[in-house]
Protein backbone atom coordinates (compact mmCIF):
# COMPACT_ATOMS: atom_id res chain seq x y z
CA UNK A 1 0.00 0.00 0.00
CA UNK A 2 2.60 2.11 0.56
CA UNK A 3 4.46 1.82 -2.76
CA UNK A 4 0.86 2.57 -4.15
CA UNK A 5 1.11 5.68 -2.32
CA UNK A 6 4.59 6.64 -2.99
CA UNK A 7 5.71 7.11 0.49
CA UNK A 8 8.52 6.12 1.76
CA UNK A 9 11.09 6.23 -0.90
CA UNK A 10 8.96 4.94 -3.68
CA UNK A 11 7.75 6.54 -7.03
CA UNK A 12 4.24 7.67 -6.82
CA UNK A 13 1.80 5.55 -8.59
CA UNK A 14 -1.26 7.43 -8.43
CA UNK A 15 -3.05 5.24 -10.56
CA UNK A 16 -2.53 2.32 -8.90
CA UNK A 17 -4.55 3.60 -5.81
CA UNK A 18 -7.05 5.13 -7.86
CA UNK A 19 -7.74 2.33 -10.21
CA UNK A 20 -9.06 0.31 -7.56
CA UNK A 21 -10.50 2.04 -5.11
CA UNK A 22 -14.21 3.28 -5.52
CA UNK A 23 -14.92 6.32 -2.28
CA UNK A 24 -18.81 7.25 -1.48
CA UNK A 25 -18.54 10.97 -1.71
CA UNK A 26 -21.23 13.75 -1.68
CA UNK A 27 -24.13 14.94 -1.04
CA UNK A 28 -24.20 16.06 -4.51
CA UNK A 29 -27.31 18.44 -5.75
CA UNK A 30 -30.00 16.62 -4.75
CA UNK A 31 -29.00 15.07 -1.34
CA UNK A 32 -27.66 12.06 -2.74
CA UNK A 33 -24.16 10.02 -1.82
CA UNK A 34 -22.49 9.01 -4.69
CA UNK A 35 -19.64 6.86 -5.48
CA UNK A 36 -16.44 7.52 -7.16
CA UNK A 37 -12.54 6.70 -8.10
CA UNK A 38 -10.10 7.58 -5.18
CA UNK A 39 -7.44 9.86 -5.20
CA UNK A 40 -4.23 10.03 -2.89
CA UNK A 41 -5.82 13.12 -1.18
CA UNK A 42 -8.74 10.69 0.47
CA UNK A 43 -8.64 9.16 3.62
CA UNK A 44 -8.38 5.55 4.22
CA UNK A 45 -11.70 4.18 4.84
CA UNK A 46 -12.50 3.03 8.39
CA UNK A 47 -12.82 -0.87 8.89
CA UNK A 48 -16.24 -0.37 11.38
CA UNK A 49 -19.48 2.05 10.31
CA UNK A 50 -19.38 2.82 13.61
CA UNK A 51 -17.75 2.36 17.26
CA UNK A 52 -20.23 -0.34 18.63
CA UNK A 53 -19.61 -2.44 15.98
CA UNK A 54 -16.06 -2.07 16.34
CA UNK A 55 -16.37 -3.02 19.90
CA UNK A 56 -18.44 -5.65 19.11
CA UNK A 57 -15.94 -7.27 16.47
CA UNK A 58 -12.73 -6.59 19.19
CA UNK A 59 -13.95 -8.25 22.49
CA UNK A 60 -15.69 -5.20 23.77
CA UNK A 61 -12.49 -2.91 23.41
CA UNK A 62 -12.84 -0.20 20.87
CA UNK A 63 -9.31 -0.11 18.45
CA UNK A 64 -7.61 3.05 18.72
CA UNK A 65 -6.91 5.57 15.77
CA UNK A 66 -3.20 4.43 15.04
CA UNK A 67 -3.13 7.87 12.70
CA UNK A 68 -0.94 9.65 15.05
CA UNK A 69 -0.26 6.46 17.39
CA UNK A 70 3.91 7.13 16.99
CA UNK A 71 3.45 11.24 17.73
CA UNK A 72 0.93 10.40 20.81
CA UNK A 73 2.92 7.44 22.69
CA UNK A 74 6.15 7.82 24.38
CA UNK A 75 8.75 6.09 22.75
CA UNK A 76 7.09 6.62 19.04
CA UNK A 77 8.25 3.71 17.42
CA UNK A 78 10.12 1.78 19.54
CA UNK A 79 6.96 1.19 21.49
CA UNK A 80 4.86 0.43 18.68
CA UNK A 81 7.68 -1.85 18.45
CA UNK A 82 7.93 -3.34 20.87
CA UNK A 83 4.22 -4.07 21.45
CA UNK A 84 4.16 -5.82 18.44
CA UNK A 85 6.78 -8.05 19.06
CA UNK A 86 6.41 -8.56 22.56
CA UNK A 87 3.71 -10.91 22.63
CA UNK A 88 4.47 -14.35 25.03
CA UNK A 89 3.34 -16.49 27.79
CA UNK A 90 2.60 -14.77 30.87
CA UNK A 91 4.92 -15.06 33.69
CA UNK A 92 4.36 -17.76 36.75
CA UNK A 93 1.62 -16.49 39.08
CA UNK A 94 -0.30 -13.97 36.54
CA UNK A 95 -3.32 -14.90 35.06
CA UNK A 96 -5.15 -13.07 32.54
CA UNK A 97 -9.00 -13.79 31.72
CA UNK A 98 -10.01 -15.41 28.13
CA UNK A 99 -10.03 -12.92 25.87
CA UNK A 100 -6.62 -10.92 26.97
CA UNK A 101 -3.15 -11.30 25.93
CA UNK A 102 -0.02 -11.00 27.84
CA UNK A 103 2.08 -8.23 26.58
CA UNK A 104 4.98 -6.63 28.74
CA UNK A 105 5.18 -3.30 27.20
CA UNK A 106 1.36 -3.02 26.74
CA UNK A 107 0.62 -1.12 30.59
CA UNK A 108 -1.33 -3.32 32.82
CA UNK A 109 0.56 -6.21 30.34
CA UNK A 110 -2.52 -7.51 29.79
CA UNK A 111 -4.34 -6.18 25.42
CA UNK A 112 -7.35 -7.59 24.20
CA UNK A 113 -5.80 -7.03 20.80
CA UNK A 114 -4.40 -10.81 19.86
CA UNK A 115 -0.72 -10.74 18.38
CA UNK A 116 -1.43 -9.13 15.08
CA UNK A 117 2.29 -9.85 13.16
CA UNK A 118 3.88 -13.60 12.87
CA UNK A 119 6.82 -15.17 10.84
CA UNK A 120 6.27 -15.77 7.44
CA UNK A 121 2.88 -14.18 7.01
CA UNK A 122 3.72 -12.51 3.27
CA UNK A 123 6.60 -12.51 0.76
CA UNK A 124 8.50 -10.01 0.13
CA UNK A 125 9.57 -8.93 -4.24
CA UNK A 126 12.60 -8.41 -3.34
CA UNK A 127 13.20 -11.85 -1.11
CA UNK A 128 13.80 -10.07 2.53
CA UNK A 129 12.85 -12.58 4.95
CA UNK A 130 9.46 -11.82 6.46
CA UNK A 131 10.53 -12.47 9.97
CA UNK A 132 8.00 -10.71 12.70
CA UNK A 133 11.11 -7.64 13.47
CA UNK A 134 10.98 -7.03 9.54
CA UNK A 135 7.28 -6.84 9.91
CA UNK A 136 6.90 -4.92 12.86
CA UNK A 137 9.96 -2.35 11.10
CA UNK A 138 7.71 -1.92 8.08
CA UNK A 139 4.50 -1.30 10.31
CA UNK A 140 6.14 1.08 12.37
CA UNK A 141 8.25 3.29 9.68
CA UNK A 142 4.18 3.28 7.83
CA UNK A 143 2.99 4.28 10.64
CA UNK A 144 5.25 7.11 11.50
CA UNK A 145 4.76 8.54 7.78
CA UNK A 146 1.70 8.16 8.41
CA UNK A 147 1.61 10.57 11.38
CA UNK A 148 3.96 13.41 9.44
CA UNK A 149 3.77 12.48 5.55
CA UNK A 150 5.23 16.55 5.34
CA UNK A 151 7.98 15.53 7.73
CA UNK A 152 10.53 15.02 4.67
CA UNK A 153 9.99 18.14 3.34
CA UNK A 154 9.67 20.24 5.96
CA UNK A 155 12.98 18.73 7.07
CA UNK A 156 13.93 20.52 3.10
CA UNK A 157 12.49 23.45 3.78
CA UNK A 158 14.29 24.00 7.11
CA UNK A 159 17.80 22.93 5.24
CA UNK A 160 17.13 25.95 2.75
CA UNK A 161 15.76 28.05 5.13
CA UNK A 162 19.41 27.50 7.07
CA UNK A 163 21.30 28.14 4.15
CA UNK A 164 19.24 31.50 3.35
CA UNK A 165 20.34 32.46 6.70
CA UNK A 166 23.86 31.78 6.65
CA UNK A 167 24.04 33.38 3.10
CA UNK A 168 22.06 36.71 5.04
CA UNK A 169 24.40 36.55 8.11
CA UNK A 170 27.47 38.21 6.67
CA UNK A 171 25.22 40.88 4.74
CA UNK A 172 23.74 41.76 7.64
CA UNK A 173 27.09 41.53 9.80
CA UNK A 174 28.65 44.16 7.23
CA UNK A 175 25.50 46.17 6.88
CA UNK A 176 25.58 46.84 10.65
CA UNK A 177 29.57 47.22 11.37
CA UNK A 178 30.42 49.51 8.43
CA UNK A 179 27.39 51.00 6.91
CA UNK A 180 25.90 52.27 10.43
CA UNK A 181 29.69 52.84 12.01
CA UNK A 182 29.23 56.33 11.57
CA UNK A 183 25.91 56.25 13.64
CA UNK A 184 28.23 54.31 16.36
CA UNK A 185 30.80 56.73 16.06
CA UNK A 186 29.18 59.95 16.33
CA UNK A 187 29.37 61.70 19.31
CA UNK A 188 25.71 63.66 20.41
CA UNK A 189 25.93 66.05 23.01
CA UNK A 190 23.13 67.53 24.46
CA UNK A 191 23.04 71.72 25.19
CA UNK A 192 19.99 73.12 27.09
CA UNK A 193 18.47 76.01 25.81
CA UNK A 194 19.17 79.30 26.97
Amino acid sequence: LAQELGEPGFPLQSTLYGETAEVVDGPDENGEMFTRPGKLSDYFPKPYPNPEAARAANNGALPPDLSYITSARHGGEDYVFSLLTGYCDPPAGISLREELHYNPYFTGQAIAMSAPLYDEILEYDDGTPATMSQLAKDVCTFLRWAAEPEHDQRKRMGLKMLLIVGLLLPVTYYLKRHKWSILKSRKIVYRPPK
